[in-house]
């Protein structure tokens, strides 16, 4: 996963030194401006460039170089490397601690970012591991795809996966019992991080799609509620990444509490929010479980849509919503609770791709129906992915766990409406919603 390689060296070397000579020269135009033992400061800002894109090592040659440069031209005696009052030597070891200092931070803040971004790519890849994998097709052509993926993922020659215990870089097991064999040419540093990071997953993964498979080759009603506890087990591994994230973010932010009152405010608001993004998380999987178990049994009442769709819009409060519903909508004969967290899913879609856009959502009774459009100002779906975005694990983007808009149409195809989307590249996108109304109203 690339964010890892660094520019060539000969070139880092080369700008590091343009640097540290362009800096030399601007500071004779600043000696008029500022005493000379404050103006080496000034040399930080190649010492940071160059340790962000370069690391510590090149970073702390280049503060050696600025360090030399510093005083061989603008501390007394000049020309010389030499050094005469005791100011002069306290701003030379100050520039220096400041420089490796410096250096140090920068380079640990890039490790950081890159583990960051990693784990993102990381969870990525399970996610779209778990929807080839447990989406129905048959493993034998599943299989060349996820090996394919992953190795795009880590930019590996080859990499290859089968169902059976054979010579390989990694055997797969489930327990003590080998299950396959994932066989990756690439260097040793990328099959370490492939043996930690996504062997289990993908062990965890093809053991539920073993089973899978062993469970719909058995039409007894027992084997298909087995199966149907091994895909929601399997569905809760597959992200395991997407729950550890926002963890990952609420432990760090406590852990940063100690610090001064005023940046408690941030790492408190930070708290909430990846909290209440867990929360969302772990609701999409349990509604998803229910449905995918066919437990998702509708209790129809007489509701609102108003109501329904004000109280759905609620649960997005960062959105900007405009509602437009017909005045002499009449009520539906459905479940409200679960039409409600249809729409919330919905909603959030729409705001996570309407770029700060308003969002629309029209509502209107159209011979003996409910038709509910909600249309953003997004990028628009391609057309080879519409028919796919309602499948779980499914993203068209890098955005989303891919749950959402399963959940969406498994609630409303469970109230006997139906869902699709109407959408063109760099256009608005348009989910319509229709829901049946009933012959014979509440009097």
């Amino acid at each position: 996963m690339g964010l890892t390689r660094r520019p060539p060296l000969a070139l880092g070397v080369a700008l590091a030194a343009l640097g540290v000579a362009a800096t030399t020269l601007v500071l004779y135009a600043l000696r008029d401006v500022a005493p000379v033992v404050s103006l080496g400061v000034v040399y930080l800002v190649v010492v940071l460039a160059v340790a962000s894109a370069w690391g510590v090592w090149l970073g702390l040659g280049t503060a050696l170089a600025s360090a030399l440069a510093f005083n061989f031209f603008h501390i007394p005696p000049t020309g010389r490397l030499a050094i005469t009052g005791g100011e002069n030597w306290v701003a030379l070891a100050v520039f220096f601690a400041a420089a490796v200092l410096a250096s140090s931070l920068t380079e640990l803040a890039r490790r950081r970012t890159v583990e960051a971004e990693q784990r993102r790519q990381e969870a990525d890849l399970s996610a779209e591991m778990a929807r080839l994998l447990l989406r129905g097709g048959r493993l034998e052509e599943t299989l060349p795809a996820v090996g394919e993926r992953l190795a795009r993922a880590f930019g590996t020659r080859s990499a290859s996966i089968v169902a059976q215990a054979v010579d390989g870089t990694f055997p797969l097991r489930e327990g003590p019992r080998q299950i396959g064999t994932l066989t990756v040419d690439a260097p040793e540093p990328v099959l370490r991080r492939i043996q930690t990071r996504i062997v289990p997953a993908l062990e965890a993964l093809l053991a539920a799609a073993l089973e899978r498979d062993a469970l719909m080759a058995d039409a007894v009603e027992t084997a298909a509620l087995r199966r149907s506890d091994v895909i929601k087990t399997a569905l809760l591994r597959s992200v395991s990444h997407d729950l550890r994230s926002p963890l990952t973010a609420i432990l760090t932010s406590a852990e940063a509490l100690r610090v001064s009152a005023e940046e408690r405010v941030e790492l408190a608001e930070g708290i909430t929010e990846e909290a209440t993004r867990l929360s969302r998380l772990i609701d999409n999987l349990l509604d998803l479980s229910r449905l995918e178990a066919g437990a998702a049994e509708a209790r129809p009442a007489w509701s609102s849509i108003e109501e329904v769709l004000s109280a759905a819009a609620a649960q997005v409060p960062d959105g900007q919503f405009k509602l437009a519903l017909d005045d002499d909508l009449p009520p539906v004969r459905a479940d409200a609770a679960q039409l409600e967290r249809a729409f919330a899913n919905l909603f959030e879609n729409a705001h996570r791709y309407s770029g700060g856009h308003p969002i629309s959502v029209r509502a209107r009774d159209v011979g003996g129906r409910i038709l509910i459009r909600v249309v953003d100002r997004g990028p628009g779906i391609p057309k080879a992915h519409q028919e796919r975005i309602f499948e779980p694990f499914y993203r068209s983007g890098s955005r989303g766990s891919g749950l959402g808009l399963a959940i969406v149409r498994g609630f409303v195809e469970a109230n006997g409406g139906r869902v699709w989307v109407e959408s063109l590249p760099d256009q608005a996108t348009s989910f319509v919603v229709e829901l049946p109304v009933p012959q014979t109203l509440p009097t």
